[in-house]
Order: C-alpha cells, then sequence, then structure tokens
C-alpha cells in the first residue's frame, strides 16, 4: 500500500501546475511566439520549468505508488510526461519550441484531466 495523502498532494501539485501553464500558454498562438520576442522567451521559459517541475512530481508518484497508479490510465503517455523533464533539463540550450507548442497545445488538457480522474478516483477509494 503507499501513502494517498501524499499522493493525492502530489496530484494536487500537477493540477495546479498544469493550470498555470495554460493560463500562460493562452496567448501564444504558434511556435513562433516563444522564439520572436523577450516576452515569448519568458513564457517558454516558465512554461518550461512548469513542466520540468510536472515531470519531476510523476517520477515521485511512480516511486511512491511503486509504479502502480499511472499505468491504470493509459490514455497518458507517462514516459513521455516524464521524460520531458529530462529533455528540457538536460538538453535546454536545443530545445525545440515548436515541441513544446505541440505538448502545450495536445498533450497537457488530457495530462490534466486525466490527473484529476485519478483525484475522484483516489477520494472514492477506487484505486
Amino acid at each position: 500500500m503507499y501513502d494517498k495523502a501524499l499522493t493525492r498532494e502530489l496530484l494536487e501539485q500537477i493540477v495546479e501546475a498544469t493550470d498555470i501553464i495554460l493560463a500562460r500558454f493562452e496567448m501564444v498562438d504558434s511556435s513562433d511566439f516563444f522564439l520572436d520576442s523577450p516576452e515569448g522567451m519568458e513564457k517558454l521559459d516558465s512554461i518550461c520549468m512548469k513542466l520540468i517541475a510536472i515531470g519531476e512530481t510523476l517520477k515521485n508518484i511512480d516511486k511512491i505508488t511503486n509504479h502502480a497508479l499511472l499505468k491504470k490510465y493509459p490514455q497518458v503517455d507517462w514516459k513521455g510526461a516524464k521524460g520531458i523533464r529530462d529533455i528540457i533539463s538536460h538538453h535546454y540550450f536545443d530545445l525545440d519550441a515548436q515541441e513544446i507548442y505541440y505538448v502545450c497545445d495536445e498533450k497537457l488538457p488530457t495530462l490534466k484531466s486525466t490527473v484529476e480522474r485519478i483525484l475522484q478516483d483516489l477520494e472514492f477509494q477506487q484505486i
């Protein structure tokens, strides 16, 4: 058995981080936005920091739950979600703004809704 209170807290942090990213991403209309101005670069930097935090937190959830929880929700590419932390952290100067745009636009809403579902399931002890 794993610490459900800690897991819930970590999942809530992920929801909060995704909300922040999505709010910052609202005004971004293409990957070029990130690269065409200092404001765009600031958005890219701040979004990347939150993506790093999400990836690290997902790794911690896997450790806490002995890799049993996340795999119950296959609608998210958990390996990719955790791996983006490593890509951003270790290859920051080679970062592909188009890939970050894609993650925010296409992948993050599903991640958020899935994490919210996990929280609901934890609340009702279905997992």
